[in-house]
């Protein structure tokens, strides 16, 4: 997120692109040929990319990931994100540009997110200083951010019915909270601390609280001080299915301001919404590199 709070970018590099209704439409047999590097930016001007490509788009080696004419790589300690993609119907257009990424601290924090281990999240960088250098007027801005990942051996909507995460950057670091109601009836109920050099500290969640029901009327809450109702203060990602937007809440009497997520995997693993996906989520199979646009090894 930007200084001011008015603007925000998310950048979601993928190989087996979960959401991508041709990776399931695929029998989600080779991850390799449905990749992504899916950017959406946040605020005046704001655009949406999310192109599912084939395995001849994809190279990858110990410090960066290509995907078609994008790529991430590390390079002196920081994350180099170098963009150049296409905006999704109705906003079609360019978007290209480069996002640094510096982490205050690389953590070792690995969560399991179900019991067996088919799901994981691995928060490397709570805290970051990010700029971003896209080609739009008013894209030019510091501010701060967080890197991480998840990896899983099973289909998301296999396991799980729901969830919602959030980070929140505080004084001291950053506070992460991770709620998901599993099929098999169990929960996650998660917190962790994160100091700005990395080190983590499992929390005890406050009560959790609603927010307010998204566009798409999709059910939403987070975790907040008691008798502390949150808001969301910048609209970002709005799907039948997910939200993501920035949100205020207040924990242990510090008011703060992070990015929310909410996912219904029962409304995303309906058959009549891949069709809808399909729009706002282009296959192109083939990619060549030595196209003009491929990207130069950074």
């Amino acid at each position: 997120m930007s200084e001011d709070g008015t603007r925000a970018i998310s950048v979601i590099g993928f190989i087996g692109s979960v959401f991508s209704p041709w990776y399931a439409w695929s029998g989600r047999r080779d991850p390799a040929n449905h990749v992504c590097i899916n950017v959406a930016t946040y605020g005046p001007g704001g655009r949406f990319t999310m192109t599912d490509r084939g395995s001849s788009a994809l190279r990858q080696s110990a410090d960066c990931l290509t995907v078609g004419p994008s790529s991430m790589r590390w390079q002196d300690g920081q994350l180099i994100v170098e963009i150049d993609e296409i905006g999704a119907p109705p906003m079609v257009s360019r978007v290209r540009g480069r996002v640094t990424v510096t982490p205050a601290a690389i953590t070792g924090v690995e969560v399991a997110l179900s019991p067996d281990g088919a799901h994981v999240w691995r928060p490397f960088a709570p805290v970051c200083d990010i700029t971003v250098a896209l080609e739009a007027p008013g894209w030019h801005w510091s501010g701060h951010g967080y890197f991480d990942a998840n990896f899983g051996t099973r289909a998301l909507e296999a396991d799980f019915s729901r969830w919602t995460w959030g980070r929140f950057p505080t004084a001291a670091g950053a506070t992460c909270f991770y709620d998901a109601t599993r099929r098999d009836g169990s929960s996650l109920a998660l917190g962790l601390r994160f100091d700005a050099g990395g080190s983590a500290q499992e929390i005890t969640p406050p009560p959790k609280a609603r927010l307010r029901r998204s566009l798409w009327a999709l059910a939403r809450e987070t975790r907040a001080d008691p008798g502390h109702i949150p808001r969301q203060v910048l609209p970002m990602l709005d799907a039948p299915f997910y939200c993501r937007a920035a949100v205020q809440t207040r924990i242990d009497g510090e008011d703060i301001v992070g990015v929310h997520e909410a996912l219904d995997l029962d409304r995303f693993r309906a058959a009549m919404l891949k069709p809808m996906l399909a729009m706002r989520v282009p296959r192109r199979a083939r990619w060549r590199f030595d196209e003009p646009s491929a990207p130069r090894p950074g």
